[in-house]
């Protein structure tokens, strides 16, 4: 079943999850026409390949096309046309935008359909859901619309006041150029007390404006202070979450709305200062309340803009290596990664070119690291507006890091901490003039890790978990001095996540049960206990030459090279210990069978199936692990498919007839075999049948651990000729089926 016929068969509830993806950026229409072809593209690999972008852009706009002259309703047809247009105005000049867009929409859609497995929601994942309810962002909206509301009718009050006071200009100018003869007149004295009256009026309007404005003023301060600041913060700490796994990090656009509105209302308020300020040059008396009290509220002004354009300067996209684009955070020297840091204030105007320069570990102490690196290109970029950013600045770097050389090879304070426990930062500042305000603009990336090797890819990857699972400080590169303890329920559904977003399925209770027992021992699902870093990364497992997360990892990268599709149908159980399995098989029928990941093995998974003997002693097998590398020569579905098992004076055969709990073989398995021999080849097939081979004294208890290595010996090898009854020929097309 495609990915999307699973999302339309999700309860309402999550479906509103899905609806919340799908915007003018990527319609949901183009989403539900072109399923099949959408999921069968590599949208990962398009992001950071502007040639193989542009060919799936095209691609898209063909296939589109196709769609709509097939399309019979009119109005279909008209909206497809539409939709076309629109996506080749937005994505002709950057289909690596497109292609992430679309990335994120599937990766996303994985992580809902991932969430329905577990039926539950970690700790995390609520508290995101909590921090962006809709209620919360509609006050936030009615706010911003009441503020602007005020500013609007204040440009009106202004704008009252300045014909008021041209026409009390009028008049009184009027009133001097008259001679001194008539001032004594019965209409003289008719016109002063009228001129008082009208002065007295204005002097009232311009203390009523000012007034206002002090209220709106204070209104946007306690805005900022209480709920935009807060919800800025809100989205950095979710963007930490979702760089770990965690769900879609959205909102960025609604918050680039709030600022910018936010933005607009106080450069209008500005203006309207400004406007005032020109009105006492013309006219001003005793007691004036403009000079009075307008250097005060311009002074708020600026200050409110100050601090709004600058804290609206982040880093929209953290630095990643496009060769692996779902572990951010992580360089390698001498690999290219990319960053983009935004402005989240649409400006009126910028005097100059706004350039951001970036600098790697700016500031940082002398002997806090053992390392030191630099950037390789050039470090000065100018921000730029993107069509789909409405109006908004940003700028993407692509940077290459190199490490220092050292004098007499000595690096300084080394030993402290492992290369993966190192953090730096990546610094971005800029300067730029607004409305004759200078403004310093700076921000910097979360803590990274610097790499050398991709060996040290996992370690690194653990660090970034382990950091901004457990922090929000933005900069806190002395983390891992004294790392602190993770709640097992917290990390958890981390550890879930890892599956969802690289293998497409997270993990369910049991799973995750068996996983805390084999990091802290029996019966350490009973509680949530803490979990240190050194237990979770740096000790080895018992027994074993591996930590735990190295152990997990090796899990992680097995399934997506090499067991996907099995993993996302839910066959394989995989975590679950020798006792449970056996506990699981012995009541079954003979041939029932399980697949686990190996305890004693990186990144290698097993099956054990169940036997009955004449005397009714259960008896259980077990093959030896399969790792990448066996896996890379046969697929995992075609072992199962051909599993043999030479026994002394039995016939070889398959043993492996139900998957637990009583799911026929082929039914399970059958769309999963890939090696069919070709009906039409001319040369004769060869198939690669896994061997196992059980001796006679084997114990009723001890799993038979004999691999399947070829080659066979020769005796071997004829026993099982004689025992299949079928010549080359006949082996060819019994597999064709």
């Amino acid at each position: 079943m495609s990915q999307w016929k699973q999302i339309q068969q999700l309860e309402m509830r999550l479906l509103e999850h899905v609806d919340y993806l799908y915007d003018d950026n990527f319609p949901m229409d183009i989403r539900q026409v072109l399923a099949g072809w959408i999921e069968s593209q590599d949208w990962d690999t398009a992001v950071d390949d502007e040639s193989m972008a542009a060919v799936m852009f095209t691609n898209l706009l063909s296939q589109l096309e196709k769609v709509r002259l097939l399309e019979q309703n009119f109005l279909q047809r008209h909206n497809m046309k539409i939709i076309q247009q629109q996506l080749q105005l937005k994505y002709s000049t950057n289909p690596a935008v497109m292609a992430r867009v679309i990335s994120t929409c599937l990766r996303e859609e994985r992580r809902i359909l991932s969430s329905t497995c577990t039926q539950e929601q970690g700790p995390l994942e609520k508290s995101i859901q909590n921090s962006v309810a809709f209620e919360r962002q509609k006050t936030m909206d009615n706010r911003v619309g009441v503020i602007r509301s005020s500013v609007q009718l204040m440009d009106q009050a202004v704008k009252y006041i300045e014909d008021m006071q041209d026409d009390f200009d009028f008049r009184y100018k009027t009133l001097q150029s008259r001679d001194s003869s008539d001032r004594n007149s019965d209409i003289m004295k008719q016109e002063v007390p009228r001129l008082q009256e009208m002065l007295n009026r204005l002097d009232f309007k311009r203390k009523e404006i000012l007034s206002k404005m002090d209220v709106v003023i204070k209104e946007i301060d306690d805005l900022m202070t209480t709920q935009l600041s807060p919800e800025l913060q809100d989205w950095k700490r979710r963007q930490q979450i979702a760089a770990i796994g965690g769900p879609l990090l959205t909102g960025l656009e609604q918050l680039q709305s709030w600022f910018t509105l936010t933005a607009q209302s106080l450069f209008q308020i500005k203006r309207q200062l400004d406007k005032l300020g020109e009105l006492v040059v013309k006219v001003t008396y005793e007691s004036d309340p403009i000079p009075l009290q307008k250097p005060q509220l311009e002074e708020r002004v600026k200050y409110l803009i100050y601090h709004l354009i600058k804290s609206s300067f982040v880093v929209e996209k953290q630095p990643c290596m496009p060769t692996h684009p779902q572990r951010p955070l992580i360089i390698k020297t001498g690999v290219q990664f990319t960053t983009k840091v935004r402005l989240l204030v649409k400006l009126p105007e910028v005097d100059y070119q706004l350039k951001v320069k970036t600098t790697f570990d700016k500031d940082l102490p002398p002997g806090r690291v053992s390392r030191q690196f630099f950037i390789l290109t050039n470090n000065t970029k100018v921000m730029d507006i993107e069509d789909y950013s409405n109006g908004c600045l940003s700028v993407e770097f692509r940077h290459l890091l190199k490490e220092k050389k050292y004098i007499n090879g000595t690096k300084g304070n080394e030993g402290l901490l492992s290369v993966t426990e190192e953090l730096h930062s990546l610094s971005f500042e800029a300067c730029f003039t607004v409305q004759g305000l200078t403004i310093d603009l700076e921000t910097c990336s979360l803590p990274l890790v610097v790499i050398s090797n991709v060996s040290q890819l996992p370690g690194g990857w653990a660090s970034v978990m382990w950091y901004n699972l457990l922090t929000d400080e933005p900069r806190n590169l002395a983390f891992f001095g004294n790392p602190p303890r993770a709640n097992w329920s917290q990390l958890s559904e981390v550890l879930s996540w890892q599956f969802s977003t690289f293998a497409g399925r997270g993990l369910n209770k049991e799973q995750l049960a068996m996983l805390v027992e084999k990091l802290l021992g029996q019966h350490a699902s009973c509680g949530d206990y803490q979990v240190s870093w050194s237990k979770f990364a740096k000790e080895n497992i018992l027994g074993k030459p591996f930590s735990f997360w190295m152990w997990l990892d090796s899990i992680l990268d097995l399934i997506k090279k090499h067991l996907l599709p099995i993993w996302n149908e839910n066959y394989i159980m995989g975590f679950v210990s020798k006792e449970m399995e056996r506990a699981l098989l012995k009541d079954r029928e003979p041939g029932t069978f399980l697949l686990r990941f190996s305890e004693s093995h990186l990144g290698g998974i097993t099956f054990t199936w169940v036997e009955h003997n004449d005397n009714g002693d259960v008896k259980f097998n077990s093959v030896e692990p399969y790792t990448k590398n066996r896996l890379s020569a046969l697929p995992f579905a075609d072992i199962i498919r051909d599993y043999k098992v030479i026994s002394d004076g039995v016939v070889p055969e398959n043993p492996l007839k139900f998957l637990y709990p009583d799911i026929p073989k082929d039914e399970a398995f059958g769309r999963l075999y890939n090696s069919q021999p070709s009906k039409v080849h001319p040369y004769i097939h060869t198939t690669l049948i896994p061997i196992s081979q059980l001796r006679s004294n084997a114990s009723t208890t001890s799993p038979a651990h004999q691999s399947p290595e070829p080659p066979m010996t020769p005796g071997e090898f004829d026993m099982l000729s004689e025992s299949l009854c079928f010549d080359i020929d006949t082996m060819s097309s019994s597999y064709s089926e």
